[in-house]
């Protein structure tokens, strides 16, 4: 028995397809655990044991983890609280979980940084790396898939994109840093989740083909596009008041500043890509396929 959480974010919904697809192959049975049971897709539903609630829940995760073999782990976004709150806080309950039902294997979704220098005051990211400490002291077999910023990020600009022909960031604009699509790290949380050969606690990098930086990223933009694409930089003072002015939480909101700062010191630098590290989804490719429609719309 396989448990998934957030099946129905960006990176579940396409492990969900993965493993439906697997799965019967596998002789894996699959369980989600969805606030609103509606948002699955009609075929998954009429495939999967479905547990309604938060996976922040401690009555939702015992109920989920009972009798399971593996779980996928992905802590949803919440600017409500502070990141310690949002991240290790939100996980305990399933930590515990995980302990009482002895569960053999988790892979979680987590960030690059483990290691480097800056790691310690990375805001989000140091929080994230908190949480994988608390999996990997369950007892259960752990891997973080160890991932920087995503390509899929860039689809909250497609309006400035379209309009302006801008899109922002923080970081110098000649930093370049890896870059992966989500495509590849649900295919890389199926491996895993249908393999547990292995054992012990580490990390498992997700690098996308190649380093890239926003100004890299303008040109293949505007490549792709058939329109001119520059890249802004952002003071992280004004993305701050920015935040603030949004809503945010003032300690998750100067936890995405410090994040910003740490990538931008070179946070997401520490590992070398290997074929392992590597995985498929050029830029290019994902531009093509899912930004240029986005924007064009």
């Amino acid at each position: 028995m396989i448990v998934i959480t957030a099946p129905t974010g960006n990176i579940g919904r396409r492990l969900l397809s993965l493993l439906l697809e697997a799965a019967p192959a596998h002789g894996e049975e699959l369980r989600v655990i969805v606030r609103d049971p509606a948002r699955l897709p009609e075929a998954a539903r009429e495939r999967v044991e479905v547990i309604t609630g938060s996976h922040g829940e401690a009555e939702v995760v015992d109920r989920a983890f009972e009798g399971a073999d593996a779980v996928f782990w992905l802590v949803p976004p919440d600017a409500s609280r502070s990141p310690e709150d949002a991240y290790p806080g939100f996980t305990r309950p399933a930590a515990k979980a995980l302990a009482a039902h002895g569960v053999g294997h988790v892979v979680g979704v987590s960030a690059l940084g483990r290691g480097t220098q800056v790691a310690g005051r990375a805001g989000l990211v140091t929080a994230s790396l908190a949480t994988d400490d608390l999996l990997a002291g369950t007892g259960a077999a752990y891997r973080a898939l160890a991932c920087p910023s995503f390509f899929e990020n860039l689809l909250e600009e497609a309006e400035s994109i379209r309009e302006k022909g801008v899109f922002t960031d923080s970081v110098d604009p000649d930093r370049k840093a890896p870059l992966v699509a989500v495509a590849d790290i649900a295919a890389v949380a199926a491996r895993l989740l249908l393999d547990r050969s292995w054992s012990g606690s580490g990390d498992v990098p997700v690098l996308g083909p190649q380093d890239l930086s926003p100004r890299d990223l303008a040109r293949i933009m505007t490549e792709q596009l058939g329109r001119p694409v520059r890249y802004e930089r952002q003071p992280l003072d004004e993305l701050l008041g920015a935040l603030l002015g949004y809503g945010l939480n003032e300690a998750f909101a100067q936890g995405v500043v410090d994040m910003k700062r740490a990538k931008d010191e070179g946070l997401d630098a520490g590992v070398t890509r290997t074929p392992d590290t590597a995985s498929p989804t050029t830029f290019e490719r994902w531009c093509a396929e899912t930004l240029r429609p986005a924007v064009l719309s």
